[in-house]
């Protein structure tokens, strides 16, 4: 057995051009159950707060917004001069990535796309959003081609048949987990990247061509449902009047996700998996997941095949990208199941006469904090490290040794981060994450349940809820990562 897991590691190494293999893996520097308990301590005394503090009265004051579309900054984001800049720049963006895959150097580190598109794209814009709203509404570069093509050719995306409504955001849920999968499994290089955008391309023409542009654009575009949602963090809104007119406004932090709810649970489901799978990413190269498989799963069914365990090795490296695959998707169903039985238990003790599943629903965007800072402890240093190389990578975007800006020379080395600070960093907004989560399921309480105390009542079992995650996401961040090297 110990050749078997001495032979694990050599399937399970990162490929170089990963999202997330451009960055630096660090130690936790001190013991876990120090933030473990800090972590509850800190949970539980922002319970107490909230529960003594906010009241409906309080709570009405989040709903305050200024409207700044009047203002000489808010007339500028909506000039359409303006707009039709940034909208410009997204689709040259696109093209660029694909272009600079298809005919430029095959090498991660040395092409343009796929710093651009993982790095700048899928993590930058994605904190970017969560500061000035939902940006990507305007300049989604695929929208943006499909509205050019509508003024060549009106109504070519007016729809072929209605969108089912049955069908909800599930299109946007299973393209979402593709799109992860390929993220954590697919090894992609700068031409298979581009392969796979252009891929995507075609079925965002197809789908807008098929149900209309408004529908899947709407249900699934991933893309423009993802963005939506970090969106609602924004202290910036941008609403459309009766009049079609963009109008800005200024509002408190957070409050875009109680204005509105899950209105299905393909949503609920959605925003589960963006917490489940990067709490599956941040545990699937771990020891501790690695040993899962390759000692006790591998040693208990190499008897059934009849083989050694080198015989048998290639067999199961097809079973580990099977493992790995039903577990990422799975993941969002396991954190469905551990919130909807918290849900349960909110039901019970308040004795609500709504559903299980209407009480998740309308409890569902709290959980967007605890996904979007999961996803900066996971990923934020990979910004700081391989993102800062995008300036050399502009200058050089096909990787033939150009230096187009002549910048080449003042960006050639990528920045480094202390591991202390970035674990320390990490635990911090773990927590904030948390305890914004916390405020807002309780603000959300006082808008369902008919009184104050059975709102207080409802969020014990979401502080158990609340305490759970933290103690997963931290004790994920703590496991040592399968180095080759592990003995059985």
């Amino acid at each position: 057995m110990q050749r078997a897991w001495a032979l694990a590691p050599l399937w399970l190494l990162p490929g170089t051009a990963l999202a997330h293999s451009f960055g630096k893996l660090y130690n936790l520097p001190v013991p876990i159950w120090l933030y473990l308990y800090g972590a509850a301590a800190a949970l539980l005394v922002s319970f107490l707060i909230v529960g003594f503090f906010v009241n409906v009265k309080a709570a009405a004051a989040n709903y305050r917004t200024l409207a700044l579309d009047e203002s000489e900054f808010g007339r500028s984001i909506d000039a359409p001069a303006v707009l039709a800049v940034l909208r410009a720049i997204s689709v040259a963006g696109l093209v660029l990535t694909i272009a600079t895959g298809l005919f430029g150097r095959n090498n991660a580190y040395q092409n343009f796309n796929m710093t651009f598109f993982w790095i700048i794209f899928v993590l930058g814009f994605t904190y970017l959003t969560a500061l000035v709203g939902d940006l990507y509404a305007v300049v989604n570069p695929w929208r943006v081609l499909v509205d050019w093509i509508e003024r060549v050719r009106p109504r070519a995306f007016a729809g072929r048949r209605p969108y089912p409504e049955r069908w909800a955001y599930y299109p946007a849920l299973v393209l979402y987990m593709a799109f992860i999968w390929i993220e954590l499994f697919g090894r992609t290089r700068p031409f298979s990247l581009s392969v796979i955008l252009l891929a995507y391309t075609a079925l965002n023409f197809a789908g807008a061509w098929w149900w209309g542009r408004e529908a899947w654009f709407k249900y699934g575009e991933f893309f423009a449902v993802f963005f939506r949602l970090i969106a609602k963090m924004a202290p910036f809104a941008y609403v459309v009047d009766d009049g079609g007119r963009r109008r800005l406004q200024l509002r408190q932090p957070f409050v875009g996700l109680l204005k509105d709810r899950a209105e299905h649970l393909s949503l609920l489901l959605f925003v589960l998996f963006m917490l489940s799978s990067t709490a599956f990413d941040g545990i699937k190269d771990t020891v501790f997941w690695v040993k899962v498989f390759w000692k006790h799963l591998f040693h208990a069914v190499l008897p059934l095949t009849g083989q050694t365990m080198i015989e048998a090795y290639p067999l199961f490296q097809r079973a580990y990208v099977v493992w790995q695959t039903l577990a990422v998707v799975l993941s969002a169903y396991l954190y469905l199941g551990i919130y909807l039985a918290f849900i349960w238990m909110a039901k019970r003790v308040t004795r609500s006469t709504l559903s299980v599943q209407e009480l998740g629903l309308q409890f569902a965007f709290s959980l967007i904090p605890i996904a979007f800072v999961y996803n900066i402890t996971h990923y934020y240093t990979l910004i700081a490290t391989q993102g800062s190389q995008i300036f050399r990578l502009v200058t050089d975007p096909f990787g033939f040794g150009w230096d187009i800006f002549a910048i080449r020379q003042w960006f050639a080395a990528p920045i480094t981060l202390d591991a202390g600070v970035v674990w320390h960093t990490q635990v911090w907004l773990i927590l904030v994450g948390h305890i914004v989560s916390v405020y807002l399921a309780h603000v959300e309480a006082l808008k369902v349940f008919p009184t104050q105390r059975q709102a207080t009542l409802s969020q014990l079992p979401m502080l158990l809820l609340m305490v759970a995650f933290t103690t997963i996401g931290l004790w994920i961040l703590s496991l040592p990562i399968s180095s080759g090297q592990v003995a059985g």
